[in-house]
């Protein structure tokens, strides 16, 4: 009778290979995955609805103070009718990305969102962070997380912060997992979602394509 021992041995020899290519594919999906964080619930909070925003939805107005104690609307740079026409009459395309200081993905997005702010400097386009870092900080492992201003500015970031210091503008555009990137037209259309961060695509390409479209219409 004919040994099994030597099939068993072809048997390893040709599995190996598919094993390992099992193992690399689950890496490959493990390092997709913590390409987006999902953001805790804050506490007495009801229970944020990913709304599922999509192109040529309505962007949500949003009303939030900046680093520097002021208040940035998006009505005063986009829309029907500006809020502000006497003093900012030109419509804007707004790139605005919801990070927080704890989130590790948000931290890869943004040396590429500083490079297109610093390439489209001085045209009709305005860029927004969006910082849901204090409206989370009562949450437990976040009490400690950097304040957004300082923690930037050290990282090179220069991009405008505003403070959703009550999670009220992540609410209303339905961010459950970060980043959370929307690019808005000048009449507050919703053109570009992003939902997360992922390395290996042409972010900036992606992102200058869209915005080069909506500044020349």
């Amino acid at each position: 009778m004919r040994s099994t021992k030597g099939y068993r041995y072809i048997f390893i020899y040709f599995m190996i290979p598919v094993f390992m290519l099992a193992q690399e594919k689950n890496t490959t999906q493990v390092e997709q995955e913590v390409t987006t964080v999902k953001v805790p619930q804050i506490e007495d909070e009801e229970e944020v609805v990913e709304l599922d925003l999509k192109p040529g939805d309505e962007a949500p107005k949003f009303t939030l103070k900046t680093t520097t104690g002021g208040y940035e609307l998006l009505g005063r740079w986009c829309g029907e009718k500006l809020s502000r026409p006497a003093s900012q009459p030109t419509r804007h395309v707004v790139v605005v990305s919801f990070f927080a200081t704890w989130c590790k993905p948000c931290m890869k997005e943004l040396p590429h969102l500083q490079n297109l702010y610093e390439k489209y400097e001085g045209k009709d386009i305005k860029f927004f962070l969006i910082d849901i870092t204090e409206a989370t900080r009562t949450v437990e492992g976040n009490e400690n997380s950097p304040e957004a201003g300082p923690f930037l500015k050290k990282k090179g970031i220069t991009i405008p912060v505003l403070l959703d210091v009550y999670g009220i503008a992540k609410k209303e555009y339905g961010v459950v997992f970060l980043p959370r990137l929307f690019v808005i037209d000048k009449y507050r259309k919703i053109r570009l979602v992003k939902k997360g961060f992922q390395e290996e695509e042409k972010f900036e390409e992606e992102l200058s394509s869209v915005i080069n479209n909506l500044l020349a219409e």
